[in-house]
């Protein structure tokens, strides 16, 4: 976009009355800044599988009520081609403006002639995917940055199945998006109009209730373990507490040691700047109340509860186990639990993406699964689980992953669920402790057995207007320059699904097979202006296999 056109956008914006007063006050900070005006009016906050996420803010490129308006009037009408009286539900998590942009949503989505569905106070992203089907509804939005810091938000868009819009839906939503004014001549409808007139609904707490209970129902332990473990819990001042300590207690574990000064929603995330579960920082206020009062597990929810990270004691210290590893760790637990106890379906399925270690096929073909590659993100995940349903197989899904820290332990939901998977983690930690064995010593085992498997993740940004032009520079250079090793590790196979790979849809990834289930993956992220590098590669002592990862690390050196 030209400098004239963003002048433009920038005057527009500034001659309405804006409805929030932060957003003014916002344009009225930037006027005198020439690069910080084009960052917000270069674009339009761009809409795709993963709905929109950005900064908050003034601006077409800004998560703001206009934006969120526009989008919503675009998805409005997206339903309203798949119904004649379409239903939808939304949920919101504890960022700023979370419940804003979810009255906005809702008032917008009435006054289109949607029936609304709301929860009443914030919920993690995976009762949102079960309240869609509750309800049977044909959409669903939760308000949402996931783990972003606390300046990003976003809106996410759902199916019928309560799994994220595919790429085909995307594109009818942007295309109604971009015919939609971002400032339209009337739009008077209000929420409490909608609530007065039934069009919109609180959603009770029965169904969260059914949601606690549907989770529950995947539990793979009964008395027969000791779950007067001590827990500690974060919820990283999120959407988990309610849900997730309702959840472990109805299942017997009510020796729970709470992060206090985590435990409230806050937007500012003051603790953990980056509210993530995969990173220390997050994890260190919980750490030193797990040390203090004498957990011997750290269970930490992400803000809209969808991801989860655990840590586990170590000597005087905790150890983070990473997302691969805890994916390993359940599917390893839950095959033999479920063989213990007869629970074991005839041919299993487990699903996982592509970036995702490549160790867990060996692990599960110890026990007979089937393991089911996708592209990232739980949108190709939850598929493979309603396509079973269809044919009524769906006895035959026991465990959908990713590597950074998603789990999927049922078919209640379409998206990723930190609340099971807490359950899960807990009963794991309970029956290897009533044997006498850490989560670390079982790790140890699978590593003896299939060997040492070493998967990072590298992010490098790129930020402004030309990141993304930088992103396509470097994955276009991998692509003209084939490569043939890493590390002096022969590459056995170059996936590069640009254009569709074996079955798997068309996607900006190129993934190197090395030897040994080795890999190399390079992906723009979808939601971020980040370049993800993810690096694996398994050797016969964990020393040789750091080293041979820090080679492939140094030698792309990627900038």
């Amino acid at each position: 976009m030209t400098n004239d056109k963003v002048k433009k956008l920038f005057a527009d914006w500034s001659a309405v009355k804006l409805a929030d007063s932060d957003l003014a006050a916002d344009l009225a900070a930037v006027k005198d800044d020439e690069d910080a005006v084009f960052d917000r009016f270069y674009k339009d906050l761009e809409f795709g599988t993963a709905g929109l996420r950005g900064v908050l803010g003034a601006g077409t490129n800004r998560m703001n009520i206009y934006t969120v308006a526009r989008a919503t009037r675009g998805y409005a009408k997206y339903l309203k081609t798949l119904n004649s009286e379409p239903k939808m539900a939304i949920a919101y998590d504890s960022r700023h403006k979370s419940d804003v942009f979810a009255r906005e949503t809702a008032r917008i989505m009435a006054a289109e002639g949607v029936h609304v569905y709301i929860w009443p106070e914030l919920m993690p992203t995976p009762a949102l995917s079960f309240a869609v089907r509750y309800y049977g509804c044909d959409g669903g939005v939760v308000i949402t940055a996931s783990h972003n810091p606390s300046q990003y938000n976003g809106y996410k868009a759902y199916d019928p199945t309560g799994c994220q819009i595919d790429e085909a839906a995307a594109d009818a939503v942007l295309k109604n998006i971009e015919a939609e004014p971002m400032f339209p001549d009337a739009d008077i409808y209000t929420f409490d109009q909608g609530l007065t007139e039934g069009r919109i609904e609180y959603i009770p707490d029965s169904v969260r209730d059914e949601f606690i209970t549907a989770a529950s129902a995947w539990s793979l332990c009964g008395d027969d373990i000791d779950k007067s473990v001590k827990i500690a819990y974060t919820p990283l001042y999120g959407t988990g507490l309610k849900c997730v300590t309702t959840c472990l207690e109805r299942n017997g574990f009510t020796n729970i040691v709470l992060v206090d000064e985590q435990a409230q929603p806050n937007g500012d995330f003051p603790t953990c700047p980056y509210p993530n579960p995969e990173i220390r920082q997050a994890m260190e206020v919980g750490l030193k109340v797990a040390k203090e009062k004498g957990a011997d597990i750290l269970i930490a929810t992400d803000p809209d509860a969808d991801r989860m990270g655990i840590a586990v004691k170590d000597g005087d210290d905790f150890k983070l186990i990473t997302g691969n590893q805890t994916g390993m760790l359940l599917l390893d637990w839950m095959c033999k639990r479920r063989l213990e106890t007869g629970k074991m379906p005839k041919d299993p399925i487990a699903v996982k993406s592509i970036v995702s270690t490549d160790m867990i096929h060996k692990l599960a073909g110890k026990y007979g699964v089937e393991v089911i590659d996708v592209l990232t993100g739980f949108k190709n995940i939850a598929p493979v689980v309603t396509k079973l349903c269809e044919t009524h197989e769906e006895d035959r899904y026991i465990f959908g992953y990713e590597e950074s820290y998603g789990y999927m332990l049922g078919t209640h939901v379409r998206d990723k669920d930190a609340v099971s998977a807490s359950l899960m983690v807990a009963e794991m930690f309970a029956y290897y402790k009533g044997k006498g064995l850490s989560l670390l010593e079982v790790l140890d085992g699978i590593y003896k057995e299939f060997g040492y498997y070493i998967n990072t993740t590298h992010s490098y940004e790129f930020p402004g207007a030309s990141g993304f032009d930088k992103m396509k520079d470097i994955m276009e250079s991998y692509r003209n320059q084939p490569r043939t090793s890493f590390a002096g590790i022969k590459v056995v196979e170059t996936q590069d699904y640009i254009d569709g790979y074996k079955g798997i849809p068309a996607s900006n990834v190129i993934k190197y097979v090395l030897e040994d289930n080795g890999m190399v993956v390079l992906r723009p992220s979808g939601t971020e202006p980040k370049l993800k590098l993810y690096i694996g590669v398994g050797a016969p002592t964990l020393a040789e296999a750091e080293e041979i990862e820090k080679k492939i690390t140094e030698e792309e050196n990627i900038h």
